[in-house]
């Protein structure tokens, strides 16, 4: 079985509106899509999302989705620390709580708050894949650092730039991952 995790921005950092009034953003929802399924017809078939709001969240959503089509496809959600949403607005906590009853496994990786929780999630994630997909334009933060790391960890990334839709792919050490590429 091999596995993606997803990595990207909060709502704030992306070049649109996340909402299906923005043309800009039903792009972006369709592209991924796209991309999703794609990785699922070469195998891919776990997803481990970080559930923060945003990128994370949408492409959780996607895969629940597209598990309709695709019943073996799984999706894990990787949580920061319990209370993540304790901040968020109501209608954010309950799409958060609806992929939470629909994804197939929920890890937890610290009980509570603390200036690395982030950090920590991020690594588990990619060190629990074979390749990753990133939100990314080049701007400094957690993106940046797991983009990175997966690097160092001589992972397959995918990134998207969200305010051109182009996705590039780097294939790092190949003959890992299944040979895919």
């Amino acid at each position: 079985m091999y596995k993606i995790c997803f990595t990207g921005y909060r709502p704030f950092k992306l070049p649109f509106a996340m909402s299906e009034k923005d043309s800009c953003y039903n792009l972006f929802v369709q592209k991924s899509r796209q991309l999703i399924q794609s990785q699922i017809e070469l195998g891919y078939t776990y997803f481990i999302s970080g559930m923060a709001q945003g990128t994370d969240m949408l492409f959780a959503e996607i895969v629940l989705e597209l598990k309709k089509t695709y019943p073996h496809v799984m999706l894990e959600c990787a949580l920061p620390f319990e209370g993540q949403t304790s901040k968020w607005s109501d209608e954010i906590k309950e799409r958060y709580k609806n992929i939470l009853n629909s994804c197939d496994k929920v890890t937890v990786i610290c009980n509570s708050y603390s200036k690395s929780c982030f950090l920590k999630r991020n690594k588990y994630m990619v060190d629990s894949c074979d390749k990753v997909i990133a939100v990314y334009d080049g701007k400094k933060g957690g993106t940046r650092f797991t983009i990175d790391y997966a690097r160092k960890k001589g992972k397959q990334v995918m990134v998207i730039d969200p305010s051109g839709l182009i996705y590039s792919q780097e294939s790092i050490n190949e003959g890992e991952a299944g040979g895919k590429s």
